[in-house]
């Protein structure tokens, strides 16, 4: 009942504020592109190319599971009135609940010209047992390579839409992208040196596939994706019995679930969980992986850490 009551008066906020925008206009009264973001990952990457150039909302807060979102009043009044929106797409704000396209139907924008998918032109990875006609995997991002694309797709937009800042936007996304690509090349290096009976990577969602077929690593996990049963009974006992045939240094939980899941796995499976790692959200401000590129950076550490125990 009480998320039926959120939609409702969110919905009735969301008619207020399109009416109001057809009136005002959407610039701000300095001028600023206004870019509204679906997640704090998506929101790194885009600062780190637009600078102070845009004003920028990030919907979901820092910490939370983006899979599944209720928007509060404040985001769809910010989507209503933005020049721009980047969502990941890919089955991920599009999946589960389908709170972007619940939000996106409601605000009159055209796809492609006010709000785009980041992660168009990457190849995509299907969910177990699914095929091309089935659900998408949408962690692309953690892949380095990809993140590489989402920077380029978000510079070429911002550029198409505030030509005025295309000199800064272009400069920009190139110095981040080099930054990127040695990053890249690092992990490469560092996680191709891991004893090849050691290369699992096990966490509680199974959100590395675009990881493990950059870097050559085979991953196993609880649950495949964060809108479906979490943690349940058969799930951990069918990974503790696979990790008896190839048990890994170590386990690794991730900071946007529950820990306690993999916690049993632990404790069933005699193997240490060694670090929490990102993969739906970047850390808070000040600490370790509040970026897109710090976050990659402790999860390739670790990892890397952990499995070569």
């Amino acid at each position: 009942m009480k998320k039926k009551i959120t939609v409702i008066v969110s919905l009735l906020v969301l008619g207020f504020v399109v009416s109001a925008c057809s009136v005002s206009g959407q610039k701000t009264g300095n001028n600023k592109l206004k870019v509204v973001v679906t997640n704090s990952i998506i929101a790194d990457i885009t600062k780190n190319i637009a600078g102070d150039k845009i004003d920028l909302h990030s919907i979901v807060p820092v910490g939370k599971d983006p899979h599944e979102y209720e928007p509060l009043p404040e985001d769809i009044q910010k989507a209503a009135e933005a020049d721009l929106i980047f969502y990941n797409g890919m089955n991920l704000e599009t999946g589960g609940n389908a709170w972007f396209r619940k939000l996106i139907n409601n605000t009159g924008k055209k796809k492609n010209h006010d709000y785009c998918a980041v992660s168009e032109g990457i190849k995509p990875i299907y969910l177990e047992g699914a095929s091309g006609q089935g659900k998408v995997d949408p962690h692309a991002w953690l892949s380095l390579a990809n993140g590489i694309a989402y920077a380029e797709n978000i510079c070429r937009q911002l550029s198409a839409k505030d030509s005025s800042n295309k000199a800064y936007y272009n400069e920009q996304c190139k110095a981040y992208i080099a930054k990127l690509e040695k990053l890249d090349q690092e992990a490469k290096e560092k996680l191709a040196a891991i004893a090849r009976d050691k290369r699992l990577v096990v966490t509680s969602e199974g959100c590395l596939k675009y990881f493990s077929q950059a870097y050559d690593l085979p991953s196993a996990y609880i649950w495949e994706i964060n809108t479906e049963e979490e943690g349940t009974p058969d799930q951990i006992r069918s990974l503790v019995e696979r990790l008896k045939e190839q048990p890994p240094s170590a386990l690794f939980v991730e900071s946007s679930v529950d820990s306690r899941p993999m916690e049993t796995v632990a404790k069933e499976s005699g193997i240490p969980i060694y670090a929490k790692l990102f993969t739906d959200s970047v850390a808070e401000k000040g600490k370790a992986g509040d970026s897109y590129y710090a976050m990659m950076k402790w999860n390739i550490d670790k990892i890397a850490a952990g499995l070569s125990q």
